[in-house]
């Protein structure tokens, strides 16, 4: 315990404890602001990803309830609406491997989803970046509950040109691919802010 003297020390020990608990009471209002915009910028960037998933589960309950397996309308003379079931991944990858892959992929797609929350609480100020990982989650989690609930994901969206078609994808494919190009983006941006 500090024993102090004179009323001119207390007076200047007084002045210090006053000007810490100030300058205490400052850092931590601080803190909590950056706290509640941290949370705030999260829960934007887990609403757009819950989004892209509620579109994702909508389209393809719709194609679900309106076309049988390999029917197809065309819409367009290069874009059709057709059902496809993918059993793999991208470009079908892996489509016939024996069933396994539909747990392999399910695991891929739920350890992504966990890192890429982790990401946002990470970086919530990032704007591009935040889009850009929450399209990408809502994709995952989109195609993650196809393969748990049907065992392959819906398919429906076919563009062509001729005879040759694209891989027929869906709406959580679309988030995935877009919000990949946008973190690509948001990484050249970064590095030419570096220089």
């Amino acid at each position: 315990m500090i024993l102090l003297q004179n009323s001119n020390q207390r007076s200047i020990f007084n002045n210090y404890c006053n000007r810490s608990n100030i300058i205490f009471n400052i850092k931590m209002k601080t803190t909590k602001i950056k706290n509640h915009k941290t949370m705030a910028n999260i829960w934007t960037w887990l609403g757009i990803a819950l989004l892209v998933l509620l579109l994702d589960q909508f389209t393809k309950v719709l194609v679900l309830g309106a076309f049988q397996l390999g029917d197809s309308t065309p819409i367009t003379s290069f874009f059709n609406l057709v059902r496809v079931h993918n059993h793999g991944a991208a470009f079908s990858f892996l489509a016939g491997a024996g069933g396994w892959q539909r747990w392999f992929f399910t695991g891929i797609g739920v350890a992504a989803a966990l890192f890429m929350v982790w990401m946002l609480r990470a970086h919530p100020g990032q704007k591009l970046f935040g889009l850009a990982i929450s399209l990408i989650l809502g994709g995952a989690i989109g195609n993650v509950i196809d393969r748990l609930l049907h065992g392959y994901v819906v398919d429906f969206l076919d563009f062509y040109w001729g005879t040759w078609h694209f891989p027929a994808f869906n709406v959580a494919d679309a988030g995935i691919s877009v919000g990949a190009a946008l973190l690509i983006l948001d990484e050249i941006l970064r590095v030419r802010r570096g220089r």
